[in-house]
């Protein structure tokens, strides 16, 4: 039996486009998607030559959520917890930046995608949603835990139980996207970006990612010794090795960086 497919790649040097590909459905969920972004997720986790990722959806819509034509053909909990969380767990151990390029609407779970990506580029005619409320739900997929450390209890509160819709420039104001760009330059937007994040050293970028993931847990003492762990290894790698070098040889020919001493501190 052939399996639609309801994933697309688009590749361009060391960044991937992965695309949830149900542009007719707004890019809604089903347990085929759940399955196959799963495994995408996985593949371009292992896959060294990628070095970041943007994650949209093909058509008018990022994701409208969960397609409610397959909702009660089985354990919610069972959904979420083996269908939903370990797409979540693969953005989030991923040693690679996620951006999320959203589009259009990214409601219910469709948004709980969005929030779990490391950086979110919107179009500014975009929109955030937690529709859970209006349909007789709690948030789920991570979004009650994602909204409260995000905005605090009472924002998040509201937001979810009156499934209030945020705009693309509200969401940049509350800080749960990065930036926002006119709608028909969100993909070349989003492109440039994740090739600027892709030129970076990637052991630094990979440590960074997990320290500030773990520092939503963990206690002060515990992440400063993780930093000077990860640090060691960040200091010995051939990329930092040369961008010393190359700030060496800058003084030494005398085109110290305006605004810095000779000592290399800021004045």
């Amino acid at each position: 039996m052939t399996t639609d497919r309801q994933i697309a790649f688009e590749r361009d040097g060391a960044v991937t486009v992965l695309l949830l590909d149900r542009p007719a459905a707004l890019n809604a969920f089903t347990r085929e998607l759940r399955s196959q972004l799963r495994a995408a997720l996985t593949a371009l986790a292992a896959d060294d030559a990628v070095r970041a990722v943007v994650l949209a959806g093909r058509g008018r819509a990022f994701c409208a959520g969960a397609d409610l034509k397959e909702a009660g053909s089985g354990s919610a909990e069972r959904e979420l917890l083996d269908e939903y969380q370990p797409c979540f767990e693969a953005i989030a151990t991923m040693g690679k930046p996620v951006i999320a390029a959203v589009a259009g609407s990214a409601s219910g779970v469709g948004m709980s995608l969005a929030l779990h990506c490391d950086l979110m580029i919107m179009a500014d005619d975009a929109f955030l949603c937690a529709a859970f409320g209006r349909i007789g739900l709690v948030p789920d997929g991570g979004a009650s835990w994602l909204l409260t450390r995000q905005l605090g209890y009472r924002r998040a509160f509201q937001l979810a139980i009156e499934s209030e819709r945020i705009t693309a420039a509200r969401a940049l104001e509350l800080g749960l996207a990065n930036r926002v760009v006119a709608a028909a330059e969100l993909m070349t937007e989003a492109r440039g970006w994740a090739a600027r994040l892709a030129a970076l050293s990637p052991q630094a970028v990979a440590g960074t990612k997990q320290l500030m993931r773990q520092a939503q847990q963990a206690g002060f003492d515990e992440i400063f010794r993780r930093e000077a762990v990860l640090q060691v290894g960040c200091a010995a790698s051939a990329y930092c090795r040369e961008r010393v070098e190359e700030f060496r040889n800058k003084r030494t020919a005398g085109t110290t960086p305006a605004g810095q001493g000779t000592d290399g501190s800021k004045r």
